[in-house]
């Protein structure tokens, strides 16, 4: 992939899914920041896939590596954005809302976002690796 594929969405689900970031975070100008935020860190790892579904944007490479979604559509909540990060590994951080098992490789490391300086060198290197485990 290029880097102009990187920058490229590519729509997930039916004709009703969102096309893009912006229309998924319709409503939470806060949210598109953050999303933002989060892209511009993604975007100096190299090639990669954006992909926009009904509930979260991911970026991919052979697999998804982070997510970024609206966690007010679908729980109780007033934080506009919430990080997904696809580890190898757990990691220990109280910055982290909540850590998952989903399968045997992968840990999911969740991190409620509400200022774009929270996505700073320490989340940087958190998805350098993930983007490196995604192979």
């Amino acid at each position: 992939m290029t880097e102009e594929t990187a920058a490229a969405p590519v729509p997930a689900g039916g004709d009703a899914a969102p096309r893009t970031p912006a229309e998924l975070f319709a409503g939470s100008p806060d949210g598109l920041r953050l999303y933002e935020a989060v892209a511009a860190a993604v975007a100096e790892l190299g090639a990669h896939e954006v992909r926009v579904s009904r509930s979260q944007v991911s970026f991919r490479r052979r697999r998804g590596f982070a997510y970024v979604w609206r966690p007010g559509r679908y729980v109780r909540s007033d934080v506009p954005a919430v990080l997904s990060v696809a580890l190898p590994r757990e990691l220990a951080s109280e910055r982290f809302k909540e850590v998952a098992h989903p399968t045997p490789r992968v840990w999911m490391h969740h991190l409620e976002l509400d200022d774009v300086a929270q996505v700073d060198a320490e989340v940087s290197r958190w998805l350098a690796e993930a983007y490196a485990a995604a192979g």
